[in-house]
């Protein structure tokens, strides 16, 4: 609490310039938008309080490497819009996803992870063995088959993979893959990112550990880097347990900026879905496009894993015959998609996966997967979706010119 006023008269200036002004309660007073709480550490009234906070940091909040309240209101949020016990909050998407690696595994474990991922996803696992002594196995996680006879060889202590893959927006059977999991003893991890909770909610169809960043379509304005893993109380509790000796917290402002995102998110998605699957089916009557990945296309080889609210955001295409030179052409050609490394935003953005997002792979583990150079990955927005045609189309006639 901050001094009376009849104390503070009694200081001189100088002090004065510190203490003067400390926060306020509010009393019985409930914000209707959740504050941004800035401080880094807290006091009480008596020691005995801040003691029994220092030995269950559930009941109150002492420094902010331990929690805090905006991070905390977030991570409730999260919890409730993905059905899981808990959610832990980090400072970006990566931070996040190693942070449920380690959760889940220890030096000499296993990792049994799909192929198709995002390129920093696939960097970080084989770094992991170096680094941590935890090595990786790369599968088709959509061949079930070929991912239980790897899961039952190597018995791998997590098995990992993407709800909707990056960038192949492939659909996995979430389902298949963590009844394999569970029935061969490893923790499953599904990055969520693509998806989003409003259109898939993994851990309703079996997986362990759900993970985002809540950069792309959880904040949604491409105002905030952030990344969170939303799981089962006892998971949660080894997360914040590294949480504080890792130090990988979420901020209290970049929390809030995800908070206020996900108030928005259903109304984003939905849009952002609808644009796509219209930009989906418009490619794929274009002869400029040799392909269009997206799964509204291939109803019957799309596992049954959606909620209702859309088939997401994103899709890629391959231009004909395009070179780099070409894609490049494309993308430079663009006047309302913007050419960024990003997505889930309310503006269309588009990327090149050889270029930014798979940079690391060498081009023969690109083409391995399926990433070939003519690939470009469209993340729709919120605009009208005729001026969003509009745009690609126009580019394409500049590209294939």
């Amino acid at each position: 609490m901050p001094p009376p006023r009849s104390t503070l008269d009694s200081f001189k200036a100088r002090t004065l310039s510190v203490h003067a002004g400390k926060a306020l309660g509010t009393g019985n007073a409930v914000p209707t938008a959740a504050p941004i709480h800035v401080a880094t550490a807290y006091s009480y009234e008596t020691t005995d309080e801040l003691d029994a906070v220092f030995e269950d940091n559930s009941i109150g909040y002492v420094y902010s490497r331990y929690g805090n309240p905006t991070v905390r209101a977030f991570e409730m949020a999260i919890a409730a819009v993905e059905r899981t016990e808990q959610a832990v909050a980090y400072g970006s998407g990566m931070a996040a996803i190693q942070a449920a690696i380690l959760c889940a595994s220890s030096s000499g474990s296993r990792i049994l992870a799909s192929q198709d991922l995002y390129g920093a996803t696939h960097a970080l696992l084989r770094a992991m063995k170096a680094q941590n002594g935890i090595e990786t196995t790369f599968v088709d996680i959509h061949d079930l088959s070929r991912v239980r006879r790897m899961a039952e060889e190597i018995e791998p202590a997590v098995i990992f993979a993407e709800t909707i893959s990056n960038p192949l927006i492939r659909v996995t059977d979430i389902p298949g893959v963590t009844a394999i999991a569970r029935d061969t003893g490893a923790v499953s991890i599904i990055d969520n990112t693509f998806a989003s909770p409003v259109i898939v909610q993994p851990a309703t169809l079996g997986a362990d550990i759900v993970v985002h960043s809540t950069t792309k379509f959880i904040g949604g304005h491409g105002d905030t880097t952030g990344g969170v893993v939303a799981t089962s109380a006892r998971h949660a509790s080894v997360l914040r347990e590294q949480a504080k000796l890792l130090g990988a917290l979420a901020g209290p402002f970049d929390a809030w900026l995800a908070l206020r995102g996900l108030k928005t998110m259903h109304l984003r998605v939905r849009q952002q879905s609808e644009n796509a699957r219209a930009i989906a089916e418009w490619m794929d009557a274009d002869l400029r496009i040799e392909r269009v990945h997206y799964p509204c296309l291939s109803p019957g080889q799309t596992p049954s894993v959606f909620t209702g609210e859309g088939r997401g955001g994103l899709l890629s295409f391959e231009i004909a015959s395009a070179s780099r030179a070409e894609v490049f052409r494309f993308q430079d050609a663009l006047k309302l998609c913007v050419p960024a490394t990003t997505l889930g935003d309310v503006y269309s953005l588009v990327l090149y996966p050889a270029m930014s997002s798979h940079r690391a792979l060498t081009s023969a583990e690109r083409q391995a997967i399926g990433i070939r150079d003519n690939l470009v990955r469209l993340s729709a927005g919120i605009e009208d979706v005729e001026d969003i045609l509009a745009d690609l189309d126009q580019a394409l006639a500049v590209a294939t010119s």
